[in-house]
This record gives C-alpha cells, sequence and structure tokens, in this order.
C-alpha cells in the first residue's frame, strides 16, 4: 500500500469522526424547550377530549350545567393551546410561509367579539339547537380567516427608511419611508411601520410616531413623507422597525420586526440662540477692526506710495499737513477666526447643579454652531480645534458640516492637568480667536489674547 492510499484512508477516517462528533454534539444540544411545549400541547388537547367527552355524557343525564361547564372549559383549553403554545413551535419550523417572526394581540373589538363567542357558545351547549352550532362554527371561523389573511398581507413587505443629510436639533426634517410589496398576486392594506422598542426604549430612536399606510400594491411601492424633529443634538439609533397590521376585521393585531439598523447624526441647533444676537455685534466690531483690505469701513490712514489710486487720497488731511495721504480700509472679506471649544469641565461628578451645569454646556455648543453657521455665511476664513482635532484655516462654509458634526459628538471630559488644546498660538497672529471652555485659568493661554473672546460652559 502506497502513501497515497494511506493518506486517503487517515483523511477518511478523520471526516467519520468529525461526523459523529458532531452528530453527538447535536444530540446532546437537544432543543428540549420545544419538546416541552410540545408535550405540554398534547396533554392539554388530551383533558380538553376528555372534557368534551364528559359534556356529551353529562348531556344525556340531563345535567345541563355540568355538560355546560365541562364544554366551555374544553373550548377554554382548546383556545389557549392555539393561543399560546400553537405560535411557540410555529416559530420553530423551517417553512418558509412561516419564517417571518409574527407578534399579535387580542384588540379591544377581539375581545367584544370572544364575549359574543361565548354568550353563543353557552346557549347552544344548553339548547342544543344546531343553528347555534353553525352561528358558533361561523363565529370562530371569522377568527381563522382573519389570522390568515393578516399573516398574507404582512408577508413579502420590506421596509424603507430615508433621511435627510443633514439634521438640525429642533428644526423639522422630512424623511421618506417606503413599503414595497414583492407579491406577485396580493396587494396590502392597513400597514403601519412603528419602532420596534417598547417606550421607555424608544426615547432616543429615530422614529417614534408610527406611519400609516392605507394601500399597497400588489409588486409595488407605497411611500409616506414623515415630518421628524429631534429634541437635541446627537447620535440617534435604531436597530428594527414593526409593521403591524388589524386588517380584515380588527378582531387581531399582528406585528413582524424588521431589522433596519437607521442611524440619524443630529447637529446641534444654530437658530434663534439669545447670546449670539448679543456677541454679534462687538464681533464683528473686532473683526474688521483687525484687518485691513477693501472693505469699505476706515482702517487707517498712511503716507501715498506711487503704486496708490488717486482716488483714495484723503484731501482734507493732506491740505491740513501738507502731505498726501491715502486710506486703508478694513478687510471685511478675508476675515480670519480661531474657533477653540474645549470640552473640559471643571465641575465635580456629585456637584448637585449638575443637571443645570449640564445644561449650560448644551447651550455653550449650540452658541459655538451658531456662530461657526454665521462665519459660513458671511464667508469668513476660519480655523478650528477641538480634543484631538486640529482643522488649518480654510473658508468656513468649506468646514462647516465638518465642524458641526464634531459638535454634535462632543460631550463634557473632566478637566485634568497637562492636557489643554490651548497652548498653541492661532496660525494667523492677527486672527480673532473665540474659545469655548469649561476650566478657569485660560486668560494666559495664547489663544485667549486680549483682543480674543472666551465664552464659559458653565454659565
Amino acid at each position: 500500500m502506497d502513501n497515497g492510499a494511506i493518506a486517503r484512508g487517515l483523511r477518511a477516517f478523520a471526516k467519520r469522526v468529525h461526523l459523529e462528533s458532531g452528530l453527538a454534539s447535536k444530540a446532546r444540544n437537544v432543543d428540549w424547550s420545544g419538546w416541552r411545549s410540545f408535550a405540554i400541547s398534547i396533554v392539554a388537547l388530551g383533558g380538553a377530549l376528555l372534557l368534551a367527552l364528559y359534556s356529551s355524557v353529562a348531556a344525556e343525564d340531563g345535567k345541563t350545567w355540568v355538560a355546560g361547564l365541562s364544554g366551555l372549559s374544553a373550548l377554554a383549553v382548546s383556545g389557549w393551546v392555539a393561543f399560546t403554545v400553537v405560535p411557540a413551535l410555529a416559530r420553530r419550523t423551517p417553512l418558509q410561509w412561516l419564517a417571518y417572526r409574527m407578534d399579535y394581540r387580542v384588540t379591544r373589538e377581539g375581545l367584544v367579539y370572544l364575549a359574543g363567542i361565548f354568550v353563543i357558545a353557552l346557549a347552544a351547549l344548553n339548547t342544543g339547537n344546531n343553528l347555534l352550532f353553525v352561528t358558533l362554527a361561523c363565529l370562530l371561523g371569522g377568527i381563522l380567516i382573519s389570522g390568515i389573511i393578516s399573516q398574507l398581507v404582512l408577508s413579502g413587505v420590506e421596509l424603507r427608511l430615508d433621511l435627510p443629510e443633514h439634521i438640525f436639533a429642533k428644526q423639522p426634517v422630512l424623511a421618506l419611508a417606503e413599503l414595497e410589496n414583492h407579491k406577485t398576486m396580493l396587494p396590502s392594506f392597513s400597514l403601519r411601520v412603528e419602532s420596534a422598542a417598547d417606550k421607555e426604549r424608544a426615547q432616543g430612536a429615530v422614529l417614534e410616531t408610527p406611519v400609516y399606510f392605507p394601500y399597497v400594491p400588489k409588486r409595488g411601492r407605497a411611500k409616506q413623507i414623515v415630518p421628524l424633529q429631534f429634541p437635541r443634538r446627537g447620535i440617534y439609533q435604531q436597530e428594527a422597525f414593526r409593521i403591524v397590521t388589524r386588517f380584515p376585521f380588527g378582531f387581531l393585531q399582528k406585528a413582524r420586526r424588521v431589522n433596519l439598523r437607521t442611524e440619524a447624526l443630529v447637529y446641534p441647533s444654530v437658530e434663534g440662540a439669545e447670546q449670539v444676537r448679543e456677541a454679534l455685534p462687538s464681533l464683528e466690531g473686532v473683526i474688521e477692526s483687525t484687518r485691513k483690505g477693501h472693505g469699505q469701513d476706515l482702517y487707517a490712514l498712511r503716507d501715498y506710495q506711487p503704486a496708490d489710486s488717486a482716488r483714495h487720497v484723503h484731501w482734507k488731511v493732506t491740505a491740513r499737513t501738507g502731505e498726501l495721504k491715502v486710506r486703508e480700509f478694513t478687510r471685511e472679506n478675508d476675515r480670519r477666526i480661531l474657533l477653540v471649544f474645549d470640552p473640559r469641565v471643571s465641575w465635580p461628578g456629585n456637584d448637585p447643579r449638575a443637571a443645570e451645569l449640564a445644561e449650560a454646556f448644551e447651550r455653550g455648543v449650540s452658541l459655538c454652531a451658531s456662530l461657526a453657521w454665521h462665519f459660513a455665511e458671511t464667508g469668513a476664513m476660519l480655523e478650528f480645534r477641538a480634543p484631538g482635532i486640529d482643522l488649518p484655516v480654510a473658508p468656513a462654509r468649506d468646514l462647516i458640516y465638518e465642524i458641526l458634526s464634531i459638535l454634535a459628538r462632543i460631550s463634557p471630559q473632566r478637566d485634568s492637568a497637562g492636557e489643554s488644546l490651548l497652548d498653541a498660538a492661532p496660525a494667523d497672529p492677527a486672527a480673532l480667536s473665540i474659545l469655548f471652555t469649561g476650566t478657569a485659568g485660560v486668560r494666559s493661554s495664547p489663544v485667549a489674547t486680549e483682543s480674543g473672546y472666551v465664552f464659559s460652559l458653565c454659565a
């Protein structure tokens, strides 16, 4: 026997050992919960059968009340198995038509309907009237038909949710919710899309208000414009949604879970800040006075040079001094600003004013975003710094959404010695410095110069 045959034999033996070990492992990992549910259902249905037989015997003996109670007990046990055990077993089946996980509950209308069935069942058992038994069968068939139709309505439907690219806190935006029906023969009716989490966990979810779709055609799509508004900045996440229906009779509310991870980055609010309106007039004056250029406001007077235009000559001063003097103007279109956001705070974690200070921090973030937005609208040159981030000087309109993304994610940090982003001076010494910080003693920083502005995140 050659070495190749020996090697093939060893591989076959190893594969057989691996297969046998896998089968043994599967045998050890038996789903005992499924078998337990199956055994409970068999025992319960067996008890319901015995109660039904005893009810028949009691009716022949003239024991009307005993027969009625036994029959109703058999019906109640069968209903319990149908509504609790059977769905749990159905979810474990590999059949394609049961692949969707369905959750359902009986509605208020359904409870009234079941109460009517109970009354009809009691009357039929007491009187033995065949017409009442036929009516009872029709009523029970209505529940069965309702479950089948709602299952068909929910199957084959996919969800898509499109959010705007830029979302600001406290500003309404419009999203697009779309349902696509892949069924080739049947449309879907009366569908509602909502959050899959409960009300407590839904806080911070993307979609908190249900969206209603009255009709989705076969092999077609239905779209709904969804108004959304996020109260605070930050990242909003949602892992799953539910498609819910009460079609056709409203006795049962069935829901299907749709795993669709959705994330929304919400920028800080950039409108209506009272502090912005208070700060802008003085900031505009400082910005325009720190740079000379081709604006309209007077910057300084200097001696005439051969390259100067004659229309810039200040004739009154020239006549008074006897020397040609020309005017220099502020450069309004090339304003340079260094915007620094230092999230370090000096208050302790157990401060009784923690909620108030956190709200002040949020106001500071909103103010910083509002100023950056204003500089982008006015065409200023902007440099931005934050922990681990140093955006070089560029037109503010090119940096604005990157700055807003940083401010959307930023959070307070505990003040620690030796870690500061204020040590470096501005790239342009003539730039105006605006600093947001929650720490004390920053006036000595190169950023916090005499011509700069410091905004406290603690007030």
